[in-house]
């Protein structure tokens, strides 16, 4: 039976670390032997867990059903442990939190002191990333995610919804003058974003009617506060969430353009987590804290 955990071990530090060799370094093991160990664990359980070429490897579908359920299996166990363990102490150990940098700065780095005074034998580790991050992979407890949601293996829980507005420096604005018009950005630079799922346009409400307009500029940045910064320096016109800029518009540090042109359209705000029975006791004081102290400016 012990070998059995050894083999489930070996085959998630594989499927984590994305190489025998690494995983072998990982666990002080040979390559052979981790090659061996994951073998066995294929030939007990019938099925092909890892796809293997000659340069790469890969999880199979079974491989990462198996992986997933796991995964939770010992986070189960852990939860077990740390409940008999810790009975009457409350919610501890280590919180891991994957956020973008846009949300972190603004919205959870405010709050999380306070946190750290409910919860002190929780420890946070967060990490601020635009990539969307496997939870799984990346042994992270919650991601906040900003849009569309697309991985149904993971739960959700709505924090909020942010609407987009466009934003510039009073700086740019005397420089290059307020536009009147979604016509007249023709005429500024517009801060657009380097990442695939960027867009030459942006939305605006003209007549009643939904329309977008071109938008071009001399920046490109790979995050929302890349874009925002660049915003601030007077670099250009931007279009953010709402949560992203407001303590700068109530600053004074970036003013709101075309408002009358709005097209109303927002993102929503999830926590994700992953979808076992039931979430650890860390990660349902966090989620809970996130109802009362989490503010979003929609």
């Amino acid at each position: 039976m012990n070998n059995h955990f050894a083999d489930v071990e070996n085959f998630l530090m594989v499927s984590i670390e994305g190489s025998f060799a690494a995983a072998a370094k990982s666990l002080r093991l040979t390559p052979s032997a981790v090659s061996r160990s994951i073998a066995r664990l294929e030939h007990r359980l019938g099925v092909s867990l890892i796809r293997r070429t000659t340069r790469s490897l890969a999880l199979t579908r079974e491989g990462l059903a198996y992986r997933d359920r796991m995964v939770a299996i010992l986070s189960d166990m852990a939860e077990v442990e740390n409940s008999l363990s810790d009975s009457g102490q409350g919610p501890r150990g280590l919180l891991r939190i994957n956020a973008s940098p846009s949300f972190g700065i603004e919205c959870l780095i405010p709050i999380l002191p306070r946190f750290a005074e409910l919860h002190p034998a929780i420890i946070v580790d967060l990490t601020l990333t635009d990539a969307i991050v496997d939870l799984v992979e990346e042994r992270a407890d919650i991601a906040i995610r900003i849009g569309p949601l697309r991985d149904t293996r993971l739960r959700a829980k709505k924090l909020g919804h942010s609407r987009m507005l466009l934003v510039a420096s009073p700086d740019y604005l005397a420089r290059r003058g307020i536009p009147a018009t979604p016509d007249d950005l023709a005429m500024h630079d517009c801060l657009r974003f380097s990442f695939r799922r960027s867009v030459d346009s942006w939305p605006f409400l003209i007549d009643g009617k939904p329309v977008q307009r071109p938008v071009q500029g001399h920046f490109f940045g790979n995050s929302g506060e890349v874009v925002r910064r660049m915003a601030i320096a007077g670099g250009g016109i931007a279009r953010h969430g709402r949560f992203h800029v407001a303590s700068d518009l109530r600053e004074g540090r970036l003013v709101e353009i075309l408002a009358d042109y709005n097209a109303g359209d927002g993102e929503d705000i999830h926590a994700l987590y992953a979808a076992e029975d039931r979430a650890a006791a860390r990660v349902r004081a966090f989620l809970d804290f996130l109802d009362e102290a989490m503010v979003i400016e929609g």
